[in-house]
């Protein structure tokens, strides 16, 4: 009896399901630079600075959340709870120090050391990020879209978690904020940094898989209904404490449900067939361990041997095709009558590093069509009060909670839909990128036009089609570029971001804006010393200028909805170099 629990003990501890439940719980609580919104004024009251210094900090921030290279590169050197912990370090050392500063435990350093530590400590979530996704996406390698969506979707709403724990527990002092971004997810992380990481996840397939993703698809709806609910009731009503602790308590309950998935397959009394998961095991995997040197050179000889017609071939008569001519070259092989040539380098769908990957052309392709997609939807969200101000709403944080609610419900969908392409249709999953960056077209033109009730419309799509983009790249990534560096590749990607913001948000929309206040201004002869930039105006003394009306986003709305079109049309490009690569990965699974 006490080895049979002993036997689905370690079978638990080994399950690839509580791997990703653990991973979810850190995504919900990784996502730190969320928060900044509600850190930021108590950094700056405490230290008495004006707005330019805080948009600095700001900037620090953003600049954490991106710059991944030490973490991708570490994921692959360390093991992952290595790299984790790295991560709740940098994490508990950056905003710790901060809050012993704003707190007067610790001297006041200068504005330069202040952006350096929330640098550091906002750049520990690119590790929880990077270890997250990488254990996930080797144990799930035939379900890389749902693992990614899910996962991303739980660190796009970690700010609505995070807050909501900060009400509960009403300190009377604001700075207790910063207090529990510095040590509550570094707590959680150090709890869970065993259990992250390859547990061989690809043995462990099972016919109930797909009912187990619908149930953790059923939770990420009721709780993005469940916190949509809660924030529009705690915005709008004046909610008791009590009430205010029973909502916090739910959401704990809803975030721990997915755990029933691994012990109901650990101690369930269903007897474990490991026959029955090699079966379903795709026939590559199951002859990946016994897979020579040669035999590799032979199958990309066979890609670069192939007539161009037998792609179009049906799936079953392709690969009957390719099996002769594999075995035709083997023998040939074998008998000296064949000289197979040795590759320069990886195909695409094998393990690239990233140098071999930079000189790709699909590497840039993604990059670019993510650097103008998801860059004007970060746009959108930073500039999102602006927006809403200048079309008459003075309730703008709604339109913000709104915003990641669509993004949270954008990656999820992303990473299902995506998924529901390459596995039924086995066609490339970039396709699910260039329609979402359509939508967000559509959505950039409903910001321009201002109508009545545009700015519902315009989030809604803004935040799914933006969402949805990091749910599609990471999956499309590691498919074309293979796992192995998964962590350089997605980290690499993530630059993609701020690149873009930088250029839509820091260039375009702000230099638009200055123009159409600045008219403005003339027009309703508002002293001069008050006019100027975006920016200059947030800084001033006095009241910062205003622009009012859809022109002052009609224009810079336009222009990125025209770049969403380019985007789309980058990843249809994308599309049609993948489609043999895709038909190989996931045609293979449906014969």
């Amino acid at each position: 009896m006490m080895g049979k629990l002993k036997e689905r003990i370690q079978a638990f501890v080994n399950n690839r399901w509580l791997v990703f439940v653990a991973a979810i719980w850190i995504q919900s609580c990784a996502g730190i630079g969320y928060v900044f919104g509600s850190l930021s004024p108590v950094i700056k009251r405490s230290l008495n600075y004006n707005q330019r210094q805080l948009s600095k900090l700001g900037v620090a921030k953003d600049l954490g959340d991106s710059v991944g290279f030490l973490a991708g590169s570490l994921s692959e050197i360390l093991p992952l709870w290595g790299a984790l912990l790295v991560g709740a370090l940098q994490n508990l050392i950056g905003y710790g120090w901060v809050w012993l500063i704003v707190t007067g435990r610790a001297p006041v350093l200068p504005l330069w050391a202040m952006c350096i530590l929330i640098f550091v400590g906002n750049n520990g979530e690119t590790y929880f990020n990077t270890a997250a996704l990488v254990s996930c996406v080797q144990n799930f390698p035939k379900s890389r879209g749902p693992v990614v969506g899910i996962l991303k979707g739980f660190a796009g709403l970690s700010g609505a978690i995070l807050t909501q724990i900060y009400t509960m527990i009403n300190f009377p002092d604001q700075a207790a904020l910063i207090f529990m971004v510095a040590v509550g997810p570094a707590m959680v992380v150090v709890a869970l940094m065993f259990i992250i990481r390859p547990v061989g996840g690809h043995r462990q397939v099972r016919p109930s898989d797909s009912l187990s993703f619908t149930f953790i698809y059923s939770v990420c709806l009721l709780l993005a209904a469940y916190l949509m609910g809660v924030m529009l009731l705690e915005d709008l009503l004046d909610v008791s404490h009590t009430l205010i602790i029973i909502f916090t308590v739910i959401l704990f309950l809803l975030l721990a449900v997915p755990v029933v998935i691994p012990v109901k397959l650990s101690f369930s009394d269903e007897p474990k067939d490991l026959a029955v998961e090699e079966v379903l095991l795709p026939k590559p995997e199951q002859q990946e361990a016994g897979k020579s040197e040669q035999d590799e050179v032979i199958f990309s000889e066979v890609e670069d041997e192939k007539p161009k017609e037998v792609d179009l071939l049906p799936a079953s008569e392709r690969h009957k095709r390719i099996a002769q001519l594999q075995a035709k070259l083997c023998q040939a092989a074998a008998e000296g009558a064949v000289r197979v040539k040795r590759r320069r380098g990886p195909h695409r769908g094998e393990d690239f590093t990233l140098m071999q990957a930079l000189i790709k052309a699909d590497l840039w392709l993604i990059f670019v069509s993510l650097l103008l997609g998801s860059g004007s939807g970060l746009t959108v969200i930073d500039n999102l009060g602006q927006m809403s101000q200048s079309l008459g709403y003075d309730n703008t944080h709604i339109f913000v909670s709104m915003i990641s609610i669509w993004n949270f419900l954008g990656r999820v969908g992303g990473g299902y839909f995506s998924e529901i392409i390459v596995r039924d249709y086995a066609y490339p999953r970039p396709i699910a990128m260039a329609v979402s960056q359509l939508v967000m077209a559509v959505g950039h033109v409903f910001f321009a036009m201002g109508w009545p009730g545009a700015m519902y419309i315009g989030t809604l799509l803004i935040g799914l089609g933006y969402g949805a983009h990091w749910a599609i790249v990471p999956a499309a990534a590691s498919e074309l570029f293979g796992l192995k560096k998964f962590g350089a590749l997605y980290n690499f990607l993530t630059l993609a971001n701020p690149a873009g913001s930088l250029i839509f948000s820091g260039v375009i929309a702000s230099s638009i804006y200055d123009r159409e206040a600045e008219k403005q201004a003339h027009q309703h002869h508002i002293p001069p010393q008050i006019s100027g930039s975006i920016f200059s105006g947030m800084f001033a003394v006095d009241e910062p200028l205003k622009c009012e009306g859809s022109i002052c986003f009609f224009l810079t709305s336009m222009i990125m909805s025209g770049f969403c079109i380019i985007a789309g049309v980058l990843s249809l490009i994308l599309v049609y170099r993948t489609k043999t690569v895709y038909a190989n990965i996931y045609g293979k699974s449906r014969t």
